[in-house]
């Protein structure tokens, strides 16, 4: 019974398989899906902030990906940057949500677990975004550097 079972279902996943060989739909989607952005996003963030701030909010316990977005992000802003970080006119910090100090930042970010936002300024205006795409870059080390590197710089 069980063998009859298997022996269905291997079936009809080569028939959804099969089924969409052919089909330009199909074909788009799965292609898509292989398709990793290196370069920035669409953002709302404007062009020459006078300053830049990057948050990693994280939780007091982190999974890989969460510590691989601060290392990866921090290790851009210091090594791709470092005039602009030595001045300040980009900062990188670190949040624990789950410390009480931190609650008000927090709050003014809508923050309830791990995120990476990009706190611009210009003219005195602060403009939060989030970025999302760092985490399905997170696996790769290299693309995610040179994407939030290209991010920063579209940002100055």
């Amino acid at each position: 019974m069980y063998k009859l079972l298997i022996i269905i279902l291997v079936v009809l996943g080569l028939g959804f398989v099969i089924g969409g060989l052919g089909n330009p739909k199909a074909e788009k989607a799965v292609s898509d899906l292989q398709i990793i952005p290196t370069q920035t996003s669409v953002t709302s963030l404007p062009k020459g902030s006078e300053k830049i701030e990057v948050f990693v909010f994280h939780t007091t316990n982190r999974c890989i990906s969460c510590i691989n977005v601060g290392k990866y992000s921090k290790a851009v802003v210091e090594e791709k940057f470092p005039d602009e970080f030595k001045s300040g006119k980009i900062t990188f910090k670190e949040i624990n949500i789950d410390l009480p100090e931190n609650y008000k930042i927090t709050q003014e970010y809508k923050v309830t677990g791990s995120a990476l936002f990009i706190n611009t300024i210009k003219d005195g205006t602060n403009i939060h975004e989030e970025d999302t795409t760092v985490w399905r870059l997170v696996t790769n080390e290299t693309q995610m550097k040179n994407y939030f590197e290209t991010k920063l710089k579209s940002l100055l």
